[in-house]
């Protein structure tokens, strides 16, 4: 019969078998009783339907883990079995692991786009306006990058004026997340207009440290107003989120910080031009009114007045002598009329008088008492007024006359035949 061999011993045995045996694993599994602890170092156990493992990760490992580990996520463990001999405890040491069914970095990306939403960094509300005219820019960037040139050189024909400054970043690598974020820090005490924090394209394992928390809070609490010009147009790191402004590559950057001086100079143009034709609008109303003024001074004044006054007394003066000369032409011809009127009546009535007078004549000669000496024939009067036979009374006074007598007599006796 054998010797009995000691626990130390048989843990050994179990130990080096186990470890010799199980070198290289890949197993998956649901996450459970997760701890990071202070010395880095992270411990959990992997699960499925019917049993259990327990693991571990040190720091050296963890530091690489692009993406929190959570209870109840499902992962894919690389690593090997190894056994803490003084407890008989096995258990699966973690080299790298990945979330099953996705990548790390796209989880990671998620998980710290997620808490930085939930904190606040990505409110459209606290993101600072760009500056229209901005004077000087901090460029955080590598010196040595495509991306340094192609902003300069887009600066060159956009806009001249801006001073750059560049601040060299390590922007890939071990320790790039770190040196990112103490050259937003640092560029931020410069008093800058504005801030572009951006690289060239590559894969995302090259922008990844774009993508680190270190990095998005050194962005938020920056003063200075901050562009995002990180790899191409379809890459969204977390900067773009969190910085004031989003530019699909860095020469898009320095578009969207600078004017377009071609622009500018369009705009002057008008401007010139506009001011140039209200100008020469005003001149020309101006003109237009100083011209009326004269034409109105020249109208009022003393020498127009007296040339107004004059013609008016040449006017009225024609007219007085044309009206004179009418009225004149006017009352001759009455007077011609007149006269001819006149005459006419006069010699009508002198033809009437005449005419009455010859029948006078006429009739006083064959009435004149030398005519009518006929015998049997006497004038009757009485008081010296002719009478007839019919007014005679009786014992009135009358005389009889004829041409050569007149007989005083009283009526003694009057009948009618």
């Amino acid at each position: 019969m054998n010797s009995p061999i000691s626990v130390t011993t048989l843990n050994t045995q179990i130990k080096s078998l186990l470890e010799t045996t199980f070198i290289q694993v890949y197993v998956e599994g649901e996450i459970s009783n997760l701890t990071y602890h202070n010395s880095g170092h992270i411990y959990f156990s992997i699960k499925d339907a019917n049993s259990t493992i327990s693991c571990v990760m040190f720091r050296g490992n963890a530091k690489y883990l692009k993406f929190q580990l959570e209870v109840g996520q499902k992962i894919n463990i690389s690593g090997n079995i190894t056994v803490y001999a003084p407890r008989g405890n096995y258990q699966l040491l973690c080299n790298k692991i990945e979330p099953s069914g996705k990548g790390a970095l796209a989880l990671a990306f998620e998980q710290l786009k997620e808490k930085l939403d939930a904190k606040g960094y990505f409110k459209a509300e606290i993101k600072k306006t760009l500056p229209k005219y901005p004077k000087k820019i901090a460029l955080v960037t590598s010196p040595t990058g495509a991306a340094i040139e192609d902003m300069k050189k887009v600066a060159t024909h956009r806009w001249p004026l801006v001073e750059f400054i560049l601040i060299p970043t390590l922007v890939q690598g071990e320790g790039s997340a770190f040196d990112i974020s103490n050259s937003i820090k640092y560029a931020d005490s410069l008093n800058c207009d504005v801030m572009i924090v951006g690289r060239g394209g590559g894969s995302i394992e090259d922008l990844w440290a774009f993508n680190e928390e270190i990095v998005a809070n050194a962005i938020y609490e920056a003063k200075t107003p901050i562009i995002s010009a990180v790899g191409h147009e379809v890459d969204y790191l977390i900067s773009d989120f969190v910085a004031d402004v989003r530019a699909a590559t860095p020469s898009n950057a320095i578009e969207i910080a600078l004017p377009d001086i071609n622009e500018h100079r369009m705009y002057l143009d008008n401007v010139s031009n506009e001011y140039q034709n209200r100008f020469n609008n005003i001149l020309l109303n101006k003109q237009q009114k100083l011209t009326n003024l004269k034409t109105l001074f020249i109208q009022n004044s003393i020498e127009s007045k007296f040339e107004y006054i004059q013609s008016e007394i040449k006017m009225l003066k024609s007219s007085f002598r044309t009206d004179l000369i009418q009225k004149i032409n006017s009352t001759q011809n009455e007077l011609n009329l007149f006269n001819s009127t006149f005459k006419n009546s006069i010699s009508s009535i002198l033809s009437k008088s005449q005419s009455q007078l010859d029948l006078l004549k006429s009739s006083y000669e064959m009435n004149h008492p030398d005519k009518k000496d006929k015998n049997g024939f006497v004038q009757i009067s009485k008081e010296n007024k002719i009478i007839s036979m019919d007014t005679i009374s009786i014992g009135d006074k009358i005389e009889l006359q004829s041409p050569k007598y007149i007989a005083t007599c009283t009526v003694n006796n009057l009948e009618k035949q």
